[in-house]
């Protein structure tokens, strides 16, 4: 091999990016927290992801998921109403929420994603816990952050009293990836 070709060659390994993924239909985003102290769970279903990702190639790794808060469900209609009020997510101002990555890492053998999500009109710095499966026909990302309800005044006015629904909200998601 030549002198150029090698140099061609890692030139080439060198701009490696990271894979895009697509995020199949199956892929689901759920919630969960508590109200008197009693579980409750609930999911988004309509969501849009861009995801770069290749763990030999996290400097270039990229997560950017859009959420239509207008498909949040707990099955409990009484929930599902307060949910689209001025209280919690306000549909009619506030129909979509958006996460973006800053930076995804490794940390103590679990990946972290650093980024900001935006729900309403507050923007916050958040970190979620990513476990990347990569397999031969794809792969599955599952997701997972605490959030803490009140610093996106979701649950304002009477429902800011965290005794009596959980200031802290769990957030999973299980993405299947092609």
């Amino acid at each position: 091999m030549n002198r150029f070709a090698l140099i061609a060659l890692l030139a080439l390994a060198g701009s490696a990016q990271a894979k895009d993924w697509t995020v199949d239909p199956s892929s689901t985003l759920n919630f969960a927290g508590t109200y008197q102290g009693e579980k409750f769970s609930g999911k988004f279903n309509r969501f849009t992801a861009k995801i770069a990702l290749d763990k030999a190639d996290l400097a270039n790794a990229r997560l950017d998921v859009d959420i239509d808060v207008t498909s949040a469900t707990t099955g409990n209609a009484d929930y599902d109403g307060e949910l689209k009020g001025s209280a919690f997510f306000d549909y009619a101002k506030f129909p979509k929420a958006h996460f973006v990555s800053t930076v995804v890492k490794e940390s103590g053998g679990a990946l972290i994603a650093e980024g900001t999500l935006q729900i309403r009109d507050k923007t916050r710095p958040v970190q979620l816990k990513l476990d990347f499966k990569p397999a031969a026909a794809g792969a599955t990302l599952d997701v997972q952050a605490a959030l803490k309800r009140l610093d996106f005044d979701v649950g304002t006015g009477d429902w800011a009293d965290t005794s009596l629904i959980s200031g802290d909200i769990t957030v999973t998601s299980h993405l299947v990836l092609k």
